[in-house]
């Protein structure tokens, strides 16, 4: 081995000394300039921090997918999407987290991992604000910042395994009055009504389903007929009253009569101004987080519509509860924050209950709406919209909910809908009460200009538009008479006030005509628009629509503007309004209905005031020109309202009104109007506003007018004068007070 070696550096020697050329010599002087040493290049890695506060971002408006998307993979691996946000959400709801806000500092970097810190504040509705701090672990991956994510990034405390528990408590819901203290809606035990058909006395059939209608005004000829068509053997639900009212009718020892009685948030006279109210339901599954994130326990039931949803945060109070921490065996490890509930409130409406009961029971066979205003301050004494609904059927302990309530989601009718503040209807000629003020206000004409009222107006040349007298001409004809009364002649020459006073037509598409041709065709939609059309009254805690009105662009859109046809659209709260105004001096008062909100200790936390939101654009002069061709309406016999309140209705109080008969969709069946006020305190009382429309009848004097007078005398004594309007008798519910008397409304008036 040691041979091999030796041979091997001598063969090297004699390699080594060839290429030298036989003697060392020393290396020669490089030429060139000598290389630089070589650098190493590192590039740094990005500021994780923005990656975290993204992700921050993304909670605070709870955009699950794209705080997953912040995820790295080994956290992605260990939570799916589904199981990522329902950690959030079930962890934010515990929390009552209305809202978050975050602090994020500086990273700590190496070139694949960063730890940032940073601070959430919860803002708990429960438990005030919670502030924790927390480091985050970042990972670059393919050049990007990635969240090592766990559930310790929701709330530290929730390491190994531990959770987020709430006991939480709900105060009872307040409860609802009308003006005077009389109760609206209450927590308390009520009767479902039905009938066994099996066991019923047929002698007795009449006195009992009349008894049924005098408490919850289901049809008693219907029920009547279905209890016979029914046979043996069948249950047929009926409605809801008192316990008091259950116990009377059960005194009366009707056979076949059912009851049930439960515990429930109880609507007072099978729901009196229902649409006004609303109802309460369950919480939906898609409303819960946002529920409980105003500290809401989950369980309860919220209000839908109208007061009961309008006032939800007087009424349902404020809850109350425990958070706490709790370890995987269900022991409390760190308790976070204890609250208690606050009671709720009673809510006092401006409603007066017997008034809103009469309104409904003249609405009763009609599809309509009757509001009632206090004319000088805007209060609201009843918003009666029908056909109405019994709220009652919507609590599950109600036997009658799983009958009833399906029938009532399905009704073609529209129960639930507040045609007094979400009906938009064609006005008719209430609206010539506007144009008369726009053709004032345009310096065009005055009270005294006249106009020749004849059957047709001819001025648009074609189409020829006619007076309703010749409507009632055609009538008279078609049925061999005479056009020889005063409602089938043309009324001849009349000053503008008395055109108002025979509602001529012609006057009034002359007016709207002339306005147009002079270049101020906008005038009569700027004065609606002035009195409070085609915008929202801002009335609270009801629903309500705008209505329409536009500026006419042709001569034709003028003239049915005019006569409030066309693109007119009103709510019957907006009509009540405007007539208010007009009585009052041109006080425009938004229409209000809470009288007082009222704790738990009997504080009045809200008291009503009056709330001025305008003036009608009209001059003293010209306003007090309307307010005497709207009595005119009434006291003179060429009104068009005379004869149905003062020759045949015998009518007492001071009124000024319109009459108005709008076109519908349906030939023949105009929607009938009247709407006007009250003057002088009559015995005493403030004076009021009422507008009154029904639905696919008539005309606004035949229909509309007797409405509104058997309402003012409800109000201004007590209850109506008579005890049937013109088109036939009137009864109601016992519940009524004082009760009226009389026969059974049928579903069809007819004149």
């Amino acid at each position: 081995m040691k041979k091999l070696r030796y041979l091997f550096l001598l063969a090297l020697w004699a390699l080594v000394s060839c290429t030298s050329g036989g003697g060392f010599n020393a290396p020669p002087e490089s030429t060139t300039t000598p290389l630089p040493p070589p650098e190493v290049g590192i590039t740094p890695a990005p500021n994780a921090a923005p990656a975290l506060t993204a992700f921050l971002d993304a909670l605070k408006i709870e955009d699950y997918a794209a705080m997953y998307a912040y995820l790295d993979k080994a956290s992605q691996a260990a939570v799916t999407p589904e199981d990522f946000a329902a950690r959030y959400r079930e962890n934010l709801n515990l929390l009552s987290a209305a809202s978050l806000d975050f602090e994020v500092g500086a990273a700590t970097i190496s070139p694949t991992a960063a730890q940032v810190p940073f601070r959430i504040t919860y803002h708990s509705t429960l438990a005030g604000d919670i502030a924790r701090d927390f480091s985050a672990r970042l990972n670059l991956e393919d050049g990007a910042w990635k969240l090592a994510w766990d559930v310790t990034l929701i709330l530290p405390e929730l390491a190994g395994g531990n959770r987020l528990a709430l006991d939480c408590k709900a105060p009872a819901r307040g409860d609802i009055f009308d003006r005077n203290g009389a109760p609206l809606v209450t927590t308390t035990e009520a009767v479902a009504l039905g009938v066994d058909t099996g066991a019923v006395n047929f002698e007795r059939l009449f006195d009992l389903t009349t008894e049924l209608w005098r408490v919850t005004g289901v049809n008693p000829e219907e029920l009547n007929n279905d209890i016979i068509a029914s046979g043996p053997g069948w249950y047929i639900p009926v409605g809801t009253t008192s316990t008091e009212e259950g116990a009377r009718l059960l005194s009366l020892g009707f056979s076949g009569l059912a009851t049930d009685y439960y515990t429930t948030r109880y609507y007072h006279n099978s729901g009196s101004a229902s649409q006004t109210l609303g109802y309460t339901l369950s919480i939906f599954a898609e409303d819960l987080d946002r529920y409980k994130r105003l500290g809401y326990c989950g369980n309860e039931r919220v209000g839908q519509i109208g007061i009961e949803k309008g006032e939800e945060d007087y009424l349902a109070g404020k809850h109350g509860g425990s958070l706490y921490v709790a370890n995987p065996q269900g022991q409390i490890v760190t308790n976070i924050a204890n609250k208690e509930s606050s009671p709720s409130s009673n809510v006092y409406l401006t409603l007066d209950k017997n008034l809103q009961n009469y309104a409904e029971l003249a609405l009763a066979g009609f599809t309509g709406a009757i509001v009632v205003m206090e004319r000088d301050t805007g209060r609201v004494l009843a918003l009666a919209s029908s056909p109405g609904f019994d709220p009652n059927l919507f609590d599950p302990e109600n036997y009658n909910n799983g009958y009833l309530v399906n029938d009532l989601l399905a009704d073609q009718e529209q129960p639930m809908y507040n045609r007094a503040t979400q009906g938009q209807y064609p006005l008719g000629s209430v609206f010539k009460v506007i144009t008369f003020s726009a053709g004032l206000d345009s310096g065009l004409f005055e009270p005294e200009t006249t106009y020749e009222c004849q059957y047709e107006f001819a001025d648009l040349g074609n189409p020829i538009l006619y007076d309703w007298t010749y409507d009632h001409c055609q009538s008279r004809l078609r049925a061999g008479l005479f056009c020889n009364s005063s409602d089938s002649v043309p009324s001849g020459l009349l000053t503008l006030q008395e055109g108002l006073m025979r509602s001529c037509n012609p006057w009034f598409y002359h007016i709207g005509l002339d306005l147009f041709r002079n270049g101020r065709g906008g005038d009569v939609a700027k004065m609606a628009r002035g009195f409070g059309l085609g915008a929202l009254t801002g009335i609270v805690g009801v629903e309500e629509e705008p209505g329409q009105i536009k500026d006419p662009t042709s001569e034709l859109e003028a003239t049915n503007q005019a006569i409030g046809q066309g693109d007119v659209l009103v709510t019957p709260l907006q009509v009540a309004r405007f007539m208010a105004a007009i009585g009052n001096g041109g006080t425009l008062y938004r229409p209000q209905l809470i009288e007082k909100i009222v704790d738990a200790n009997g504080n009045e936390v809200q008291t009503f005031q009056p709330e001025i939101v305008g003036t009608l654009p009209v001059l003293p002069e010209r306003l007090a020109a309307l307010q005497e061709a709207m009595q005119w309406v009434v006291t003179q016999p060429r009104g068009t309202a005379n004869f149905r309140l003062i020759r045949s209705g015998n009518m007492s109080l001071p009124v000024a009104g319109k009459t108005g008969t709008a076109e519908s969709n349906i030939p023949g069946l105009p929607h009938a109007w009247f709407a006007g006020y009250t003057y002088g305190n009559f015995n005493g009382r403030p004076d009021i506003a009422i507008a009154v429309v029904s639905e696919y009848v008539g005309e606004g004097s035949d229909f509309a007018a007797p409405l509104f007078q058997y309402v003012a005398e409800a109000y201004f004594y007590g209850r109506p004068l008579r005890t049937t309007v013109w088109f036939g008798p009137v009864g109601g519910p016992a519940f009524f007070t004082p009760t009226p008397f009389g026969g059974i409304p049928t579903r069809t008036p007819r004149p």
